[in-house]
């Protein structure tokens, strides 16, 4: 551990608190797992005993009330996000916020307005940008393969995950007592699977290609299955073809192909609970090489809390998700949306409403 380390307060002891930003924070050397905070006493409890923070809290106000607390992680349900991170904005704390961002435009842009009046960095959890080989395709594009030309992404979850997932991961503790939101997220599964999956699809083709200008979608519903085909314009001119698909009769299949005037680079990216690095071949026209990363250290989630930390106290520019590019794929979700049900492109600039 460095000699003063970077305090993280995690809000929400849940899924995704267990299986990632808890042992994220404990493994990294510059960050602190200093609080857990969560209002069901019986979870919070024993990740105490598990986690061993400096302290914990069952009131959020209280953990935002700790000066000792520089960043909180709010790793709640997706319909909490917003609100509950612009008050640690407010509170004066670095904020790494789960994805996806907010479920509408406009509190997105809520959340962005907090972001640049307070003047704290704030990172979307699109924990797929620290993955080494993504990492590097990225770098390759904007610095080797000159002018692009097409895009390809695809992202289809396999009807196998869990059992993959709870081989892998730890044993997933729950409350007697969640605090859940209104109603069943997961009952309108088509939105749950966009916000969900599509979020990680969107943002990562953002990351690869550049801006989105216009998305156009098709949605075929069969077999329990569902799969989106979109058609992107990116604001480069560069074309882009997706495949969004839940779940496939297969292992994990996600990767991407990007074409440029200058050379070319294909990915195949694993199951993200792994912690393994994509992998990732790219051509130089330049040297008439291919060049691939070993990509050794892909533990994403240690990675984004330690560039949190590093933008934090250097102002570096962070590699994550930024407020402006959690922003970008809340319209990028509800474009796609709004094409399923037009049948006709949609301009991300011109959306608005929930998902």
């Amino acid at each position: 551990m460095t000699e003063t380390p970077f305090r993280v307060g995690v809000l929400g002891a849940g899924d995704i608190a267990q299986a990632a930003h808890f042992p994220a924070a404990r493994k990294s050397q510059e960050v602190e797992l200093y609080a857990i905070c969560d209002a069901a006493d019986d979870l919070r409890e024993r990740m105490v005993t598990v986690h061993q923070p400096t302290t914990s809290f069952s009131d959020y106000d209280k953990m935002l009330d700790d000066e000792n607390v520089d960043a909180v992680v709010v790793a709640v349900a997706d319909q909490f996000h917003v609100p509950l991170a612009i008050r640690a904005l407010d509170a004066g704390k670095h904020v790494l916020v789960e994805k996806p961002m907010g479920v509408a435009v406009e509190e997105a842009e809520e959340l962005v307005a907090a972001q640049k009046r307070n003047d704290r960095i704030l990172l979307v959890g699109h924990e797929k940008r620290y993955d080494p080989g993504i990492a590097f395709a990225h770098d390759f594009i904007k610095e080797e393969i000159g002018e692009l030309i097409g895009l390809k992404h695809w992202y289809c979850d396999s009807t196998y995950r869990y059992k993959v997932t709870d081989t892998i991961r730890p044993l997933i503790e729950h409350s007697a007592a969640p605090r859940r939101p209104a109603g069943d997220p997961k009952a309108n599964r088509q939105r749950y699977n966009v916000l969900g999956h599509g979020s990680h699809l969107l943002d990562t083709a953002r990351y690869l290609g550049g801006p989105i200008a216009a998305l156009r979608a098709r949605l075929s519903r069969k077999a329990d299955s569902y799969c989106w085909f979109i058609d992107a314009e990116y604001e480069n001119g560069c074309m882009g073809q997706f495949d969004l698909t839940l779940a496939v009769r297969m292992d994990w299949w996600e990767g991407f192909q990007v074409y440029g005037s200058q050379g070319s680079v294909i990915g195949k990216v694993h199951n993200p609970w792994y912690l393994k690095a994509a992998d990732v071949q790219a051509f130089s026209v330049k040297d008439e090489m291919f060049h691939q990363p070993i990509g050794a250290d892909a533990n994403v989630f240690r990675l984004q809390l330690e560039d949190l930390a590093q933008a934090a106290r250097t102002g570096a520019t962070p590699r994550g998700a930024t407020a402006l590019d959690g922003l970008a794929s809340v319209r990028g979700m509800v474009a796609l949306a709004r094409s399923v049900d037009s049948g006709d492109w949609v301009r991300l600039a011109d959306v608005e409403g929930a998902v």
